[in-house]
């Protein structure tokens, strides 16, 4: 079994100058992490995060250039890599998938050309900068579809659209296989504990011929349930031939937000959302409750023959500055009028001074 981890603000980070602690000693993260035997870094790739009068995105500001500087400093340190392609110039996920803002005019025959082409450059920008990923992602939370609402594949409740959803991919998938044929091509959905969508969606994926290696999944037991039902869900997968892979993980080490200026900031996860019958009954959001949770998924994947697991953002620290989109980011994706400062701190695997976690230990290679 892989590990991984998805440490795509990490430049960010230390550029407001994040520091990590185990104990009183301060440490490199990544190479405690290789010390545990993490053996790839996943690092997401948005088209353009920053407005038209160039004010960035923030959340890493994870273009293709931040790929490539946080790419070399990765593989300085022994790490594969697996390149997340958003197709989007900020967060793609189940509830949003914009379309580029250089792309917003085309049709179905343009849009495809785009993805085939920007996947093209992409992976030929990484080769020549020696950082060409060992796994890419095609599309990231590829549940509802890409590049809403042509490649929409959820409309008005009911799900359909994979003619123009499978163009979409496709183009992707055949860039991958050009430019880095020995890569292997995920496709990655959220919705985990759902295992009639993921069963009509990579039928589909064999319907229309769609070349890819790896079935990825989101997992968070605050929207996915327990660990029983994905396991459910991921072992009646493993009918399609495909390695299977737990592409996100996370959780939480504390449900109480965290000060900056004087002003507490709200958290994704907070007392009133962290409540999975099952699981935080069992395994409360504490530093503890972290440690022993992140224990015994561990253990649940292994005993499941799954192939990889990959920790996310587990280096998010809070901090002024450090936000998971700017003013200018909230207004692409619409959702305007929120705070922009890191609600998902409360899921790092260092505490909101740096500090290494118990959890972090529980998240290892075993032989």
């Amino acid at each position: 079994m892989i590990l991984g981890i998805d440490v795509s603000t990490h430049l960010e980070e230390l550029q407001h100058g994040a520091k990590y602690y185990r104990g009183e000693a301060e440490i490199d993260p990544l190479d405690a992490f290789r010390a545990n035997g993490v053996e790839y870094m996943r690092i997401r790739i948005w088209n353009d995060p920053k407005s038209e009068s160039g004010e960035p995105y923030l959340a890493g500001n994870c273009d293709i250039d931040n790929y490539v500087k946080l790419g070399n400093l990765a593989k300085s340190k022994g790490y594969k890599l697996l390149m997340d392609l958003h197709y989007s110039d900020f967060w793609a996920d189940p509830g949003k998938q914009m379309i580029p803002k250089a792309w917003v005019n085309y049709g179905i025959d343009e849009m495809t050309d785009a993805v085939y082409s920007f996947t093209k450059e992409c992976l030929e920008t990484a080769v020549k900068e020696g950082v060409a990923p060992d796994m890419i992602q095609v599309g990231n939370e590829i549940t509802n579809g890409i590049l809403w609402p042509i490649g929409k594949l959820e409309i008005d409740g009911k799900r359909g659209n994979y003619d123009n959803f499978c163009r979409l991919i496709g183009a992707g998938c055949r860039a991958c296989r050009e430019i880095l044929p020995e890569a292997e091509i995920m496709l990655h959905l959220e919705r985990s504990n759902d295992k009639a969508v993921y069963q009509e969606f990579y039928t589909e994926m064999d319907s229309h011929g769609i070349d890819y290696d790896i079935i990825g999944a989101s997992y968070y037991p605050y929207w996915h349930g327990t660990p029983d039902q994905l396991m459910e869900n991921l072992n009646a997968c493993k009918r399609f031939g495909k390695k299977i892979v737990v592409a996100e993980l996370g959780y939480g080490f504390t449900d109480k937000g965290y000060v900056i200026g004087g002003e507490e900031r709200r958290l994704v996860i907070d007392a009133e959302r962290a409540v999975v019958p099952g699981v935080t009954d069992k395994y409360p959001l504490t530093p503890d409750g972290q440690a022993e949770y992140i224990k015994h998924f561990m253990s649940v994947v292994r005993d499941n023959d799954i192939d990889g697991v990959f920790y996310w953002e587990p280096l998010w620290l809070p901090g002024e500055g450090i936000c998971w989109a700017s003013e200018a980011g909230q207004a692409y994706i619409h959702e305007e009028g929120k705070s922009t400062s890191n609600e998902w701190a409360n899921q790092c695997l260092f505490d909101y001074e740096g500090r290494l976690l118990p959890a972090f230990d529980e998240f290892r290679l075993i032989d």
